[in-house]
């Protein structure tokens, strides 16, 4: 993209968060995951305690609509209990969105690219 075009918030569809684990931090993790299903509606991925796709560790995914980012990216920032959240607007281009677009919170990993 050139510095003059720009995107619109508007070309944003939902968000995903993926909180990620390990064997000894899943307890962690499912506490988090246990504070976003009894606040916020949204739909929740299932457990991978293996690496599946782009993401490099265990995670399950939060998916959620753009008009609840404001209250769901702040909770997770003071509430994902150590571990690291990444999370990318969904807007039809899955590498930009994983690459470019993407917001950590806590220790940024090395994301695989090649698979998008």
């Amino acid at each position: 993209m050139s510095e003059q075009e720009t995107v619109t918030a508007g070309a944003i569809t939902g968000y995903h968060a993926h909180v990620y684990y390990d064997a000894e931090t899943k307890p962690l993790a499912a506490e988090v995951r246990a504070g976003v299903e009894a606040r916020f509606e949204m739909r929740m991925g299932r457990w991978h305690d293996n690496p599946i796709g782009p993401h490099p560790m265990g995670s399950y995914q939060i998916a959620f609509a753009p008009e609840l980012f404001g209250e769901i990216v702040p909770w997770l920032a003071l509430n994902r209990r150590g571990l690291t959240v990444f999370i990318h607007p969904e807007t039809g281009d899955d590498v930009t969105d994983h690459s470019d677009y993407a917001i950590w919170l806590g220790e940024q990993r090395e994301v695989d690219l090649s698979v998008l």
